[in-house]
């Protein structure tokens, strides 16, 4: 592949990926946001924002823009911009939906256009009290300049532990260039008294590197 391969590799395998709604639409007028940083010992850094509003109960819009530095002090990142819409009706256990986005990914001075499809499924859990959900998203990531492009596929479960605590395990498996990158990423999300913010704590850990382990910290906040 080409010259691109390390923008990848940064923004798909050592990025804060985000939790959001996966299949499930933002109702029409609101807005979901998140501000999520990790770290690790060597001084690997990365923080990402991310944002949807529900322009109607079927169409979402979002944002996500993330920067990352390495332990050399290498800087790169990405910013993109998605729509999202339901694929048959928006109700029912199973939801289904896809996103399209475009943007770029940059190296230090460098950028390289993008673009990303998305399949999204989803459907609400229970487990003995606890309520909880399951979603997937297989998504491809294009590289407009090279046509080069990167597979990812996401699992995400979530139990709400209690009225203000909800616990979740992330999947990551992201494939590039003949070769298969995994990273698993448990965290708990602690609501605030008022209910508006989240915290969440946690870490993220590449099966292949457990050693490069981040600490991650986030922030939701729903509005």
């Amino acid at each position: 592949m080409g010259r691109w391969i390390a923008v990848f590799l940064v923004c798909t395998i050592c990025g804060t990926q985000p939790v959001h709604a996966g299949a499930w639409m933002r109702e029409g007028g609101t807005r979901f946001s998140s501000v999520v940083f990790t770290a690790n010992q060597y001084r690997d850094t990365g923080n990402t924002a991310y944002l949807e509003f529900g322009v109607r109960d079927d169409l979402t819009f979002g944002a996500d823009i993330g920067n990352f530095t390495s332990r050399g002090g290498m800087k790169s990142g990405f910013a993109l911009f998605f729509l999202r819409k339901p694929l048959g009706a928006n109700a029912g256990a199973h939801r289904w939906a896809y996103e399209v986005g475009i943007g770029t990914a940059w190296r230090g001075a460098e950028f390289s256009p993008q673009l990303k499809t998305s399949l999204l499924w989803g459907r609400g859990i229970s487990w003995r009290s606890m309520s909880g959900w399951i979603g997937t998203d297989a998504a491809v990531i294009w590289d407009l300049g090279t046509a080069d492009h990167v597979t990812k596929f996401d699992a995400t479960l979530g139990l709400n532990l209690s009225d203000s605590a909800t616990g979740m395990l992330q999947l990551y498996l992201t494939h590039l260039d003949g070769r298969m990158f995994t990273k698993l990423a448990p965290s708990v999300v602690i609501k605030t008294r008022r209910g508006k913010a989240r915290y969440q704590i946690g870490f993220e850990s590449p099966l292949e590197s457990v050693g490069d382990t981040s600490l991650k910290l986030g922030l939701w906040r729903e509005f």
